[in-house]
């Protein structure tokens, strides 16, 4: 199946010309043969925190309309990164995925909220798994600072996953640390990993490197340091083989974790 990644320039509580420049990049993704294509992290409205009030996306309406439709007209699935949302009176960042029908296949809301970028003064973190299909290929989505905490994706591995979604934001000077957890996440749930983070004017704060990891941890494509896009060819059928091959999952000892893991 062919993937297009998106690394946007995203414009700070720039919300109309995010949503035109996501738009312009979805239609040039989709002509290059892309069948899933994938956005990255908060890409309404970057991280405008304290503008929330008057950015975020009330009940992700606006989002939703706007990822379905273009997904039923151009025929293609899409995850679509997340966005800034408001639900009652709480903020949160979100992630929705939708069929190449137009259906919504996903909704799920970051899980981790990141102190140091002050999520968690501003966002109300999510508590639910984000598991959704694309026809036969069973996947699952979490947003950048999820990568962090290994328990979580393996929850999402387990209960079915062979492709793990990963939106970002994630800056420069951690950018190696971006780099070893996506590979060391694929290797460890022997499935694939699509990343794709954002780029910035200033290279010293965003400088994309997305990437897409199979399940041995070999990087298959990692982006540039501008805004670009790419459609990559991705065979998924290679997960049931290497899960074969080293059967990891028959030889875990889930008895021994259980109560390691509520400490």
């Amino acid at each position: 199946m062919k993937i297009g990644c998106i690394q946007l320039n995203i414009g700070l509580g720039t919300v109309e010309a995010n949503f035109a420049h996501a738009e312009t990049k979805i239609r040039e993704t989709a002509k290059l043969g892309a069948e899933i294509i994938v956005l990255p992290e908060m890409w309404n409205t970057g991280y405008a925190l304290e503008q929330l009030s008057a950015l975020a996306d009330a009940e992700g309406e606006r989002t939703k309309a706007f990822l379905q439709g273009l997904a039923k007209e151009l025929h293609v699935h899409i995850v679509g990164g997340s966005v800034a949302t408001k639900k009652g009176n709480q903020f949160y960042n979100t992630m929705y995925t939708v069929t190449n029908e137009g259906e919504l296949a996903g909704e799920y809301s970051k899980a981790h909220l990141f102190r140091l970028m002050d999520e968690h003064l501003y966002l109300e973190a999510g508590d639910a798994m984000n598991r959704f299909a694309f026809g036969d290929i069973e996947a699952a989505g979490v947003i950048c600072y999820d990568i962090r905490f290994p328990e979580w994706l393996r929850a999402h591995a387990l209960a079915g996953a062979k492709v793990l979604f990963v939106p970002a934001q994630w800056p420069t000077p951690r950018i190696d640390h971006w780099k070893t957890l996506l590979q060391a996440r694929a290797i460890e749930n022997q499935c694939f990993v699509i990343a794709v983070n954002r780029i910035a004017d200033k290279e010293e704060e965003f400088n994309g490197q997305s990437m897409i990891i199979q399940p041995w941890g070999e990087v298959l494509w990692i982006g540039a340091k501008d805004e670009e896009v790419a459609v990559i060819d991705v065979d998924f059928s290679v997960v049931d083989e290497i899960r074969e091959r080293i059967p990891v999952y028959d030889d875990r000892r889930p008895n021994l974790y259980s109560g390691l893991l509520n400490q």
